[in-house]
């Protein structure tokens, strides 16, 4: 019987040991991965800049990105998403756009070793999402 209660007692040391660490330890810091802007965006030919903007306004409102800052050339958007807030900048002429990094709150942003590091899922939110919803607007606009 003494045996058991002993299996149970370092069973039970073990779980409180892993929740501890659990709570202690930010899920987010394992899930990070170097910070890459995405690759600009070719414009199609014959769209204006107003035009362009508006490509960028709607597709990012696709996925609740909204315009905190613009001006000639350059918008400012920001995604909440539950706690987490990501800042972008937007600059764009008729020839390309282009996507920066400008802040980031709860999205684990560091340095590691000279090189910028944020949580995976911004990577989807920016390089993926938003990118990806701006050249499928751009397209649509300049099939009109």
């Amino acid at each position: 019987m003494q045996k058991k209660h002993s299996f149970r007692s370092s069973h039970s040391f073990l779980l409180a040991a892993f929740l501890f660490f659990s709570a202690v330890v930010s899920p987010t810091s394992f899930a990070t991965e170097p910070l890459v802007d995405p690759q600009p965006i070719a414009v199609p030919k014959g769209m204006s800049m107003a035009d362009v903007r508006k490509a960028i306004r709607v597709g990012g409102s696709r996925r609740n990105w909204i315009v905190t800052r613009e001006e000639p050339g350059k918008l400012e958007l920001t995604l909440n998403v539950r706690k987490h807030v990501a800042k972008v900048e937007v600059a764009y002429d008729t020839q390309k756009i282009q996507i920066r990094y400008l802040d980031s709150t709860n999205l684990d942003y560091r340095i590691k070793k000279g090189v910028p590091h944020i949580h995976d899922k911004y990577l989807g939110w920016v390089n993926k999402n938003l990118s990806g919803d701006i050249s499928r607007e751009l397209i649509a606009d300049s099939a009109q």
